[in-house]
């Protein structure tokens, strides 16, 4: 017998969610199987056998939140089917019933025995005397805070395990009973009755990617300035050495590698914008890791170029390609994400000609870059041109960085990319 554990996933990451087994009981699996896959707040694992044999059975279901070390299923060395489906945690049927001192709503399992009755369909949703059995323990622990009897709770599951969302839909008790003149008003439903609609899942990445932009509106003190870019000179590098560029180095000569460089020489007149803040210290770095933003089907990750100040625009534009592809196909490490000291952010590409990013914590910066418009410029006094322009953003953490001093770090952004040969001396 050999236990299916979750399995280490770096030193930030202590829990994920079960996105998909791969398997159910009563399967065979030889060593190195995919038994199931783990979606955790950066990356997607797979969890594998680490010994032949029968799966006996399959302790938490798909959705489920797990921590590192736990066991999740069991695998024997005979054959035969399992003694628990993955619907069906042992682990949940077999819960003690609740302690005397809850409220009779929590303990429906409570009610007088009944005769025993064959299994249920699968099709069936469970019945009410098993209403906190067929729970995962996340719903359990919410009906318990909203005093919901979970006999009462009408599962989405074709399998009849009552989920956290379950909990969610099926609203909470009044919580002033004692008003029967005024009832308390029902909880928002999430549509009008009648009317369609979809209630989704938050994916574990999206739900960390809320939790972090919220806590980095919370935690820092968050400006953002403003300018803009006359493009012109880039456009015209990009025009007369692209083709040639392409040839040489096997990729395209974008624009991802000028703004890096760009940042780069701003940040090494402007350091205390390649800083972070840990506890009443200031740790100013004296690498360059730049974040480069990526919108993926799970949403928005920030994959990190190394060393940046080192590479060439060929080899930025590289591993920029490369980090994105691995974005899109969900196969970016642990070691493609950790760190990072500044992030770029690319709305233009969607046709956003304004925002404002958030702060990528514990970084202090970010910088957005935004479409590029053809807009009439004042030349001089006397002479109006069409230039392509680029608003660009820097938001910033105000607790270590001046206003004064950010202003003066985009403006030498923007005077950099203005003349692209300086971003070969100061980049």
């Amino acid at each position: 017998m050999s236990d299916i554990k979750v399995p280490e996933m770096g030193e930030s990451i202590v829990e994920g969610t079960i996105s998909k087994w791969h398997v159910k009981a009563g399967d065979s699996v030889n060593v190195g199987d995919v038994l199931a896959e783990l979606e955790t707040d950066k990356v997607n694992i797979e969890i594998s056998a680490e010994q032949a044999g029968t799966i006996e059975s399959l302790l938490r279901a798909e959705g489920d939140t797990v921590a590192v070390g736990e066991t999740i299923g069991m695998i024997g060395s005979g054959s035969g089917s399992g003694a628990a489906a993955p619907s069906q945690p042992a682990a949940a049927s077999a819960a003690p019933a609740a302690p005397a001192s809850q409220p009779a709503a929590e303990q429906p399992e409570m009610k007088p025995a009944v005769p025993a009755s064959p299994p249920v369909a699968a099709s069936a949703p469970a019945p009410a005397s098993d209403a906190a059995a067929s729970a995962t323990p996340a719903a359990r622990k919410l009906a318990r805070e909203r005093g919901i009897d979970l006999s009462q709770v009408q599962a989405v599951d074709p399998l009849g395990r009552i989920r956290q969302s379950d909990i969610e839909a099926h609203g909470t008790r009044p919580t002033a009973p004692a008003a029967p003149a005024a009832p308390a008003a029902p909880a928002q439903p999430a549509a009008e009755a009648g009317k369609p609609a979809e209630r989704r899942k938050m994916s574990r990445r999206r739900l960390t990617i809320a939790k972090r932009l919220v806590e980095a509106q919370h935690t820092a003190a968050m400006l953002t300035t403003f300018n803009e870019v006359d493009m012109t000179a880039i456009l015209d590098v990009r025009k007369r050495r692209k083709q040639a560029f392409q040839e040489k180095h096997d990729v395209g000569l974008g624009f991802m590698s000028f703004f890096t460089k760009a940042v780069i020489g701003a940040l090494k007149a402007y350091p205390l914008l390649n800083a972070e803040i840990q506890g009443e210290d200031i740790l100013v770095k004296q690498y360059y890791d730049i974040g480069i933003a990526v919108s993926a089907k799970e949403g928005l990750v920030v994959p990190v170029v190394r060393d940046a100040d080192r590479l060439s625009f060929a080899q930025i534009e590289k591993q920029i390609g490369e980090l994105a592809s691995k974005a899109r196909a969900n196969t970016l490490s642990l070691n493609d994400l950790q760190g990072g000291t500044f992030t770029i952010t690319n709305g233009g590409v969607f046709g956003s000609l304004l925002s404002t990013p958030i702060l990528n914590a514990p970084q202090v910066g970010i910088l957005g870059m935004h479409k590029i418009q053809v807009r009439p410029v004042a030349i001089n006094d006397t002479e109006m041109e069409n230039r392509p322009m680029m608003y660009i953003a820097l938001s910033y953490d105000h607790r270590i960085v001046d206003g004064a001093e950010a202003v003066r770090f985009l403006v030498t952004v923007k005077q950099l990319l203005e003349d692209p040969e300086s971003l070969l001396l100061e980049g």
